[in-house]
């Protein structure tokens, strides 16, 4: 795979880059930073100081990351430290910035500089920041572990560009974690801007004059195979005596925390038992910029013999190149890519012998060690920093681009002068004289259990959801789990593997009534599961739920419920809050999501955005379906289009200001006359699902203006001005009759309250809704 190299030197591309630079006043680049040493601390000084340098009127800061208490003696670029496993560090981080007004932030990646698992805390800050992210990539692994695919995801998620700094980078993100092609930036790594001389000419610096020298830099570990390069050496200097293996660079730092020098000093054994002391020198320590390119500049030939081939990219190796060394490597990934086209030769992991045979052809065959370092230097001219900065700020200002067609909105403040209707407290009398020792009966007669129904599949899983909302927001009592446990023992009990499909309705005596349940109860069941998945910090009981929920998925390739596909799209968006990187999973989304476009596209017109020919249950749930799930996939028309169809339902339904929902004696077709009535609780919890999951999404406060509204419904704002909420008994009243309430106060309509309290809870917990105004019957 290649990616489009950018135009340059164009005068629209010239004039449009520079208009857009100068909107950023404040940049910050965050990773480690000198004087730490280690090569991102390198590459993120460098990179800053090109971009300050790029445009002097902007203000560059950085934000470095401490590996030890005490922190580094920084240069004032650096205005914030974070500190890698102090998780609040990170939420200070963030704070700083946003107060501050930056424009953009840079992230530095690596998975190790980071604390938590697989670097984790990092994601803490990137979903506090409210302006643009651009993360540059400095290992991107084809075969992550599941830590390190979370924190990946993650960084796909909050970042807004993602640079990569080769080919195959961009194609492994592409491939494996299903990053669009269009969010990913090549930018080479930045190198100093090497003058292309003679070799000879800084040897007698190193007192080496005469000598032919072999090099290699960084910070020193046993992944480097250095020793690899001795072992090649004595075939070598018995052809070519005055040839010289220079080693520069320090231990790595944790490398000696942790096991000393016992690397180096095995290598140095090594040196002695072959007779190399005057062949092989090592320089142990962390050379600053000036002397290191000195050292390059004197050296005939440079060796990266790295034994991890997943390295996607190496500052070292880009500093050789651009030198225009004359460049030997093992092929590792990054060096597959940039010495291609004869800009370099590779030879194979731990293999001396073939070392020994490159060096001697290259020191024997000086017409093609010149032809190599000239195709090297021309290469690196596009890598010098002045040129990468330049492709920096295009990308800061695609990245602006990106935030403007999609903003991380906030609320604003709300008047504190007005006073707000209170909601009530949540009451779960009625659901527990519902719920026996197998689990949530169906329907009661007024307000007591009717054994005759027996129990549904339906209703056990709403019962899972809401007390699983209810865990979310602090609320669930330690004696109410033991409800939420039957709830889910239910479920796993009415799962028929045989057909893969949940069975619906028990018998009082415990008898399955079916073999295979509705798709609906089918659907039902995913969305419970799925928001335990997501929501419950119960581990054990997730981890049932998980396996329940993947064992269940395959037959949602076969429903063809409108209604079910929502119900199941709800809990797969629910399950992928923690387990994001599901490709299964997110396939299947895909699908289903597209049988929900389909249906609209058939049947919508100007007047009747809808999915349907006609409006029957649950109606809400299409459209809040299409909504959290086109925004989980970053498609802003599908959210246009459930959000024209959920304002069209609330339209409808609005009657003398009062919510009044499609009634269930006959429904409503296109062609007929509306049904008034039974108004059934479970539409006005759909309708006020999906109104805040709108309000959530837009930060429209009419879409909180809505769901209060419906929610009045339970409380007498409604046809018939009859409460069916009975606080006396925690219950829900089935639903309003053309003439009268329904008095029996079944699970369904209980739970359709309680979850729609819950929610409203939620929202209330978050914001300050004290500016919201709504109109009732009474008001009007």
């Amino acid at each position: 795979m290649r990616l489009e190299k950018k135009q340059r030197n164009t005068p629209v591309a010239a004039n449009n880059q520079e208009t857009n630079i100068k909107r950023f006043e404040k940049i910050a680049v965050i990773g480690n930073y000198l004087p730490r040493q280690c090569g991102i601390a390198t590459f993120t000084t460098d990179l800053s100081e090109a971009l300050a340098l790029s445009q002097p009127e902007l203000e560059i800061i950085t934000i470095p990351v401490n590996d030890t208490p005490e922190g580094y003696d920084y240069s004032d670029r650096a205005r914030f430290e974070i500190y890698e496993n102090d998780l609040s560090s990170y939420r200070h981080a963030a704070n700083f910035l946003n107060i501050n007004q930056v424009n953009a932030v840079c992230l530095q990646h690596e998975f190790g500089i980071y604390g938590g698992p697989a670097g984790s805390n990092i994601l803490t800050l990137l979903q506090k920041l409210q302006m643009p992210i651009i993360t540059v990539l400095h290992t991107i692994l084809r075969e992550p572990s599941i830590d390190q695919r979370k924190v990946m995801e993650g960084l796909v998620q909050y970042s807004d560009r993602l640079v990569v700094m080769s080919e195959m980078g961009a194609e492994i993100l592409i491939k494996t974690y299903g990053v669009p092609k269009n969010k990913i930036d090549f930018i080479p790594h930045g190198i100093p801007d090497f003058t292309f001389i003679d070799p000879h000419f800084h040897k007698h610096k190193f007192g080496l004059e005469g000598k032919e020298i072999l090099l290699t830099f960084g910070l020193m570990s046993e992944s480097k195979g250095i020793d690899h390069v001795i072992n090649a050496m004595p075939e070598i200097v018995a052809k070519h005596p005055n040839f010289v293996f220079i080693v520069l660079g320090a231990t790595h730092p944790h490398i000696i925390k942790n096991e000393g020098e016992s690397y180096r000093l095995s290598l140095e054994r090594l040196v002695s038992d072959l007779n190399l002391d005057e062949n092989v020198i090592f320089y142990n320590r962390f050379v600053e910029l000036t002397e290191l390119l000195r050292f390059i500049e004197a050296a005939d030939i440079y060796v990266t013999p790295y034994l991890n081939e997943a390295q996607i990219t190496s500052g070292t190796l880009a500093y050789a190149v651009g030198a225009g060394k004359a460049v030997i490597s093992t092929p590792y990934w990054y060096a597959q890519e940039l010495l291609d086209e004869e800009r370099g030769v590779l030879f194979p992991f731990n293999d001396s012998e073939k070392i020994t045979e490159t060096i001697l052809d290259l020191l024997d065959d000086s017409s093609k060690r010149q032809r190599i370092r000239r195709n090297a230097h021309q290469y690196g001219r596009e890598m010098i920093w002045s040129k990468v900065a330049e492709k920096y700020f295009h990308s800061f200002h695609k990245s602006c681009k990106a935030r403007k067609n999609k903003p991380r909105l906030t609320l604003a403040k709300s008047n504190p002068n007005l006073n707000p209707k209170e909601l009530l407290k949540i009451d779960l009398r009625h659901l527990r004289r519902l719920t026996d020792s197998t689990g949530l009966f169906q329907h009661a007669t007024f307000t007591s259990p009717n054994y005759d129904d027996g129990y549904t599949t339906d209703d056990n899983a709403r019962g899972l959801l809401f007390l699983t909302l209810m865990e979310e927001e602090s609320q669930l009592e330690n004696h109410d789990q033991d409800l939420r446990a039957r709830y889910f023992s239910f479920l796993a009990h009415a799962f028929n593997s045989d057909h893969g499909r949940f069975r619906n309705f028990m018998s009082y005596d415990r008898r399955w009534l079916e073999n295979i349940g509705s798709q609906d109860s089918h659907g039902r069941s995913i969305l419970a599961l799925g928001t335990v998945i997501g929501r419950s910090k119960d581990v054990p009981l997730r981890n049932a739920a998980t396996r329940l929920f993947h064992d269940a998925l395959p037959a949602l390739l076969h429903t063809t419920s409108c209604r079910t596909w929502a119900f199941s799209l709800l809990g797969l968006h629910e399950y992928l809050k923690r387990y994001a990187g599901d490709r299964l999973v997110k396939k299947i989304r895909n699908i289903l999501c597209k049988k929900l476009v389909t249906l609209y596209e058939t049947y919508s017109d100007e007047e009747w955005p809808w999915f349907e020919d006609s409006l029957t249950y649950a109606n809400a749930v299409l459209p809040h379906a299409l909504l959290i799930s086109a925004d989980s996939m970053n498609k802003p028309t599908l959210c246009q289009m459930a959000l024209r169809s959920l304002e069209w339902l609330v339209e409808i339904q609005k009657i003398d200001k009062c919510f009044s929902p499609i009634g269930s004696d006959g429904f409503y077709h296109r062609s007929g006359n509306r049904a008034r009535f039974d108004q059934q609780p479970t539409e006005a919890q759909a309708m006020i699902s999906a109104c805040l999951e709108a309000f959530n999404f837009t930060k429209d406060t009419k879409w909180w203006i809505h769901s209060k509204w419906v929610f009045e419904w339970y409380l007498g704002q409604n046809d018939l001005s009859v409460q069916l909420y009975d606080p006396a008994t925690g219950a829900c009243r089935d639903g309003l009759h053309a003439d009268r309430p329904n008095e029996n106060r079944g699970a369904e309509s209980t739970l359709a309250f309680l979850q729609s309290l819950i929610e409203m809870h939620s929202i209330e917990s978050m914001i300050n809704v004290s500016d919201i105004r709504y109109e009732t019957k009474s008001s009007a």
